[in-house]
């Protein structure tokens, strides 16, 4: 890591972070664009070719029955199985809570009215209102083989089945015929049926535009390699996409009382996941910075993934030395992490200037870790700066909002001059002509 002073090298360092996030690979892109194309037009045929050239698996159905699936989760430990359903039960208590209800206002008066049976019971005024309805039809991509990702899997299906989606199909890789019993032990416990052995671009291509064997998709969510990620990209327009992440981040504001050892521990904790993961220490403090620096160095050497750790920081950790914690806060809005750690003595106190941030996690006995499993926020979060714009998967991503319009006849009559004034002043006629008619002595 490298410990930054002056405003001239933040500044660099800065520059260094927006070429991080910017722009794909462009051979990338030809080839997962080719695989769409071939996957669009061959369905199952091109799914399986790629599947056994890129997973080195002989499969010949797609699907998982629920006799494998069973099979599988049943080789699960069950202490992992009891800490899923720990985590399952607060992840879902959360995401219950961000839904939405259909309502109408009366136009006269704003007075709200919430949910579908209280709306039946007004409609007798001029009303606006939003009707919410879930997305009908949800793919949900899983990491999976030798890796075992089965938060994975809580925190994509769970808000989607808090939002009322009606079907769930998941798509999990399995290189060389491996099947993650973990993964599948998480998919049996959330009562998912609909599971495919598939991965990569092609599993993306196939939920996106359906095959002879797989129904085409609402909208596309979870994480993959960069391959997947393209596949996402290309795909929006055709589906709806949760978000393009990219690799991990966390940034950490602390002064002279956070504890060294537990701010090299949490930065260790994303520089492990990949050599582009992002990890920053902002402080007022030079003492600390130096302790930590040293801390992370101590930690580093045990670690089971210091060579991918020790890369990630080497490109892109950073120790940031500021004049004092409000200027740590506008940097950190500047790069708008993942995930953002304040250890401060009042880390309450400096949430009102924090405006861009995937998560926040506040004080020192609130590690990343926490959100990543089991707290019950969900953890797949804006990555690349793009928190200025996004927000957390949750069930408002899982719903659609249609607007409600009925007007009485008086109610049209207090409008009709004004949108007849509009209509006329852009040019188009038949719009005006839509408030004449009615306005006309004969229709009155």
């Amino acid at each position: 890591m490298r410990i930054i002073k002056q405003a001239k090298d933040i500044s660099i360092f800065l520059n260094a972070l927006r070429r991080r996030a910017s722009g794909g690979d462009s051979t990338i892109e030809r080839a997962v664009n080719s695989i769409l194309s071939d996957v669009k037009k061959n369905g199952d045929e091109a799914v399986l070719r790629y599947t056994r050239k890129f997973d080195y698996t002989e499969a010949k159905t797609l699907r998982l029955s629920s006799a494998e699936i069973s099979r599988y989760a049943n080789k699960a430990d069950k202490k992992v199985i009891r800490a899923l359903e720990v985590s399952a039960k607060r992840i879902r208590k959360f995401h219950e809570m961000q839904k939405e209800e259909s309502w109408i206002v009366r136009d006269s008066e704003y007075r709200k009215f919430s949910g579908d049976k209280r709306i039946k019971s007004v409609f007798s005024r001029s009303l606006l209102g939003q009707l919410i309805r879930p997305v009908r039809r949800v793919g949900v991509y899983v990491p999976g083989g030798k890796a075992s990702y089965p938060s994975s899997v809580l925190m994509n299906v769970i808000p989607a089945q808090a939002a009322g989606v009606e079907e769930i199909a998941v798509c999990v890789p399995t290189p060389r015929g491996e099947v993650n019993p973990y993964v599948m032990a998480a998919i049996k416990m959330l009562g998912i049926k609909e599971v495919y052995r598939i991965g990569g671009a092609q599993a993306i291509g196939a939920m996106a535009y359906g095959t002879q064997t797989i129904n085409k998709v609402d909208k596309i969510v979870g994480p993959g390699n960069i391959y997947v990620a393209s596949a996402k990209r290309m795909v929006f327009g055709e589906v709806d996409i949760d978000m393009i992440a990219g690799p991990s981040e966390i940034l950490i504001i602390a002064d002279t009382s956070a504890d060294s050892e537990f701010i090299a521990a949490d930065l260790l904790s994303q520089a492990e996941h990949d050599e582009l993961a992002l990890a920053i220490l902002i402080t007022n403090s030079a003492i600390l910075a130096d302790k930590v620096y040293a801390e992370v160095a101590r930690q580093l050497k045990v670690l089971r993934r210091k060579h991918i750790a020790k890369k990630s920081l080497d490109k892109y950790g950073a120790i940031i030395v500021t004049k004092n914690i409000n200027e740590a806060a506008k940097l950190a809005n500047i790069i708008s992490p993942e995930h953002l750690e304040i250890m401060t003595k009042s880390p309450a106190a400096l949430l009102p200037a924090i405006k861009n941030a995937g998560a926040i996690f506040l004080g020192r006995w609130t590690p990343e870790a926490l959100g990543d499993y089991s707290a019950g926020p969900n953890h797949t979060l804006p990555t690349g700066g793009t928190a200025r714009f996004f927000s957390p998967l949750g069930v408002y991503d899982f719903i659609k909002r249609s607007s409600i319009l009925s007007f009485t006849k008086n109610g049209f009559m207090k409008l009709a001059k004004t949108v007849e004034t509009i209509a006329d002043v852009e040019g188009l006629e038949a719009h005006g002509n839509t408030i004449r008619v009615r306005m006309s002595d004969k229709l009155r």
